[in-house]
């Protein structure tokens, strides 16, 4: 069970750290030229950036110490 665990975690890492810009940048696009309101998708967009407000937090912190 840890191993299904560790593989899913791996994942969703490789996952969000490859597919968060393209996503939220299309995603707008996509919205306003007829895609249809999906919460999934809706929450996923804002999930994402969440990912990239927390990368630029992080690079600001460190950047001032």
């Amino acid at each position: 069970m840890k191993k299904i665990l560790r593989e899913l975690y791996g994942s969703g890492i490789l996952f969000f750290y490859f597919f968060k810009w393209p996503y939220f940048l299309i995603f707008p696009y996509l919205y306003n030229n007829g895609l249809d309101n999906n919460y999934l998708l809706n929450i996923l967009w804002f999930f994402t950036a969440g990912l990239i407000f927390k990368d630029f937090y992080h690079m600001y912190k460190n950047s001032g110490s």
